[in-house]
């Protein structure tokens, strides 16, 4: 939503911000071409096993 004197550069802004916050690019790369359910589930499970050794990760 733009307020009435926000300038263009930080409505863009905040508007790119929502869009990495909500997944909505992310979302469209992924809808781009079908991929089956059994590959869908390895790469989730992709993504969670690197998510977790993200999370488990000492510095």
């Amino acid at each position: 939503m733009v307020r009435r004197k926000e300038d263009l550069e930080r409505a863009l802004k905040s508007f790119k911000t929502r869009c990495r916050r909500e997944g909505i690019l992310q979302e469209v790369k992924e809808r781009r071409y079908y991929s089956k359910p059994s590959v869908k589930k390895k790469t989730d499970a992709r993504k969670r096993k690197r998510l977790q050794q993200k999370r488990n990760q000492t510095f």
